[in-house]
């Protein structure tokens, strides 16, 4: 999903940090995804000594790790191939600001059908 017309992917990002094959989007995926359960067992976490809504607890994963697209558009083995932008710019900031504000009202959303 290209959002602000900016050519960068999660799944391109960690995937092709592991492999240049032809399996990178599985292995994209597959650490995406663990990377999601990583973030749900941390909220679950904070919960338990505070109430915070998935959506500010995505928000501040987002502030804190930004920072890292600096690293990662000078050092990633992939940098300047499809789906990996550069990460250290307004425009990805914004996007992924999107991403991480959906994704964590999709969490809360999931989370109040379950209660």
């Amino acid at each position: 999903m290209r959002l602000l017309r900016h050519d960068y992917s999660d799944v391109a990002l960690l995937g092709k940090w592991v492999t240049r094959s032809a399996a990178w989007p599985v292995a994209g995926v597959a650490m995406h995804t663990a990377n999601g359960a990583v973030f749900a067992l941390a909220l679950q976490a904070v919960r338990r000594r505070r109430p915070v809504s998935a959506v500010a607890f995505a928000l501040a994963e987002h502030l804190t790790l930004f920072p890292l697209g600096f690293v990662v558009d000078r050092m990633h083995p992939a940098r300047g191939e499809a789906g990996l932008a550069s990460l250290f710019t307004w425009r990805a900031f914004a996007q992924a600001t999107v991403r991480h504000a959906v994704f964590g009202a999709l969490v809360d959303l999931l989370g109040e059908e379950r209660a």
